[in-house]
This record gives C-alpha cells, sequence and structure tokens, in this order.
C-alpha cells in the first residue's frame, strides 16, 4: 500500500447522494480490494495512477467544521471509502469526525465492510441519531474472498450486527453488490433477521474498468452463468432485475421485514 497524509480544507461536505444531505470521506482510496467498486473513479479527481486499493489518502483535519444548518440533516459516512479500514486504527479520522457530531442533531448514518467498528460502539452512544450498516452480499466466505479479498469475513460482519443489536445501536445490512445468481437473499436473511432492524437491497451495477474485471471473474469461476450475465450486462436486459425487486418486496412483506430499495440508481431521486 502506498500510504500518504494530505491536508484537507473540509471534513464535512455537501452532498449528491439522494440518501444524504452531507457526506463524510476521512479517506481517498480503500483497500478492501473490492473487484466491483464504483469508487475508483476517484484517481480521475486525485492523480492517482496506482490500482484501486493499493493506495490510501489520509486526510489531516486541522479543526471539522460543523455546518451550520447540521441539525435535523442527515450525515452519511462514507460513500467513497470504508470509514473503518484498518487504517482507521490508526489514524483515527472517522473517529475524529464522530467526536466533532456528539454535541450536533443531525443523523449520522454509517457504513462498513468492517469489524473495526467495535472499537467506537460506545462512542456512538453519544450521538442523538445514529444508525450503522454493514454490507453483505453472501454467506459464502469463498465467495466473499473471490470479489472482496481484503474486507472482513462474513462472520465478522454479522458479529457486528449482533454487537450492535446488544448494544441498543440500530443497524441495518445493506445487502449490496447483489450479484445475478450468486447473492441468496433468503439465505442471508434467514441468518441475520433477529437481530437486524431493516434491509436495504441494491442491484450489481457494472460499468467502466470493473465491468469487464467482473465478468472476467464469472466466466472463470462461473462459467455456467456467464450467459445470463452476458444478457445482464452488454445486452442489457434488465428483466432479470425488475423480477427480482419483485421478489424481495413480496418475500420481505409476506414476513413483515422491513426494507428499502435501491435498485436502479438513474431513477433513484432525491426526495
Amino acid at each position: 500500500m502506498i500510504v500518504k497524509e494530505i491536508i484537507s480544507k473540509n471534513a464535512i461536505t455537501k452532498s449528491k447522494l439522494p440518501v444524504a444531505d452531507y457526506v463524510v470521506n476521512a479517506y481517498i482510496g480503500c483497500p478492501h480490494k473490492c473487484i466491483y467498486c464504483y469508487a475508483e473513479f476517484m484517481r480521475r479527481f486525485t492523480n492517482h495512477y496506482e490500482e484501486w486499493g493499493d493506495f490510501i489518502d489520509i486526510k489531516i483535519f486541522d479543526k471539522i467544521k460543523i455546518p451550520k444548518d447540521i441539525e435535523n440533516k442527515s450525515i452519511t459516512i462514507s460513500s467513497v471509502t470504508d470509514p473503518y479500514n484498518n487504517y482507521e486504527i490508526k489514524y483515527k479520522k472517522t473517529r475524529q469526525v464522530l467526536e466533532a457530531l456528539k454535541d450536533t442533531g443531525c443523523n449520522t448514518g454509517i457504513l462498513t465492510k468492517s469489524k473495526n467498528v467495535h472499537r467506537d460502539i460506545q462512542l456512538f452512544k453519544q450521538l442523538k441519531n445514529i444508525e450503522v450498516g454493514v454490507s453483505l452480499n453472501t454467506v459464502d466466505d469463498s465467495f466473499r474472498k473471490l470479489i472482496e479479498p481484503a474486507a472482513g469475513a462474513v462472520e465478522e460482519r454479522i458479529g457486528v450486527l449482533k454487537t450492535l443489536r446488544e448494544q441498543g445501536i440500530k443497524n441495518w445490512l445493506f445487502m449490496s453488490p447483489i450479484f445475478p445468481f450468486l447473492s441468496d437473499y433468503k439465505k442471508i436473511i434467514e441468518r441475520t433477521k433477529d437481530f437486524v432492524d431493516y434491509y436495504g437491497f441494491e442491484n450489481l451495477n457494472l460499468r467502466a474498468g470493473y465491468k469487464f474485471r467482473v465478468l472476467a471473474l464469472i466466466e472463470q469461476k462461473y462459467n455456467h452463468l456467464y450467459k445470463h450475465y452476458k444478457d445482464i450486462y452488454i445486452k442489457g436486459n434488465a428483466a432479470f432485475w425488475s423480477l427480482l425487486e419483485k421478489e424481495i418486496i413480496s418475500y420481505c412483506e409476506d414476513n413483515n421485514i422491513e426494507y428499502r430499495m435501491y435498485f436502479y440508481h438513474e431513477k433513484i431521486k432525491k426526495q
């Protein structure tokens, strides 16, 4: 890993996400090496030529500037990196931001794939409105190692969700991205429903360089599915997602499971 410290003016910035007013990304880059990571587009704006996953910039903030209108606004930590990647243990940049948010009335949302989030559970209790999400799209750790080689193991993430529930912190499981015919949403829900407050579902979106990286993996490791992936991602057949969305909604409603759907990014509008 190439690690650099960089001076950053603002820790909290306006968000273009449909689910947040503000966003915090205390790091540029992420060491998880997820093969489907949409955030590698960040290299265009940061003059990095290394492969995504081979570098990380640590943002240094002299002072956390809290927006004047933060009361009752939503803030997401993080959108293009994991706030609890292993470098957080040393640098504590995410913790620095959370400490600054303690006396505000904002709605704080955290999303991670790491067990390192355990460290700040007592701090979470000092924030007025907080929920912590864990991304998980499989209960098969051998598949996880292929698509997220340096991210937290399946059982570690499930353990995070259990601990959050035990500590009285609202949690959610972000089933993202759902890999066609490989991510079994029913198995994931059955494993976790006793200690998850709600679920989010996002389909696998493929574009740019990582589209071919993912398709190459499917062709090599799951060749029997390759024709289906070609149909969805090369021919552009959206029927699979339409049917799956209806199936997930029906399953959740029949089983009284709270859910949020995040399929079809281009159709999601800021409310």
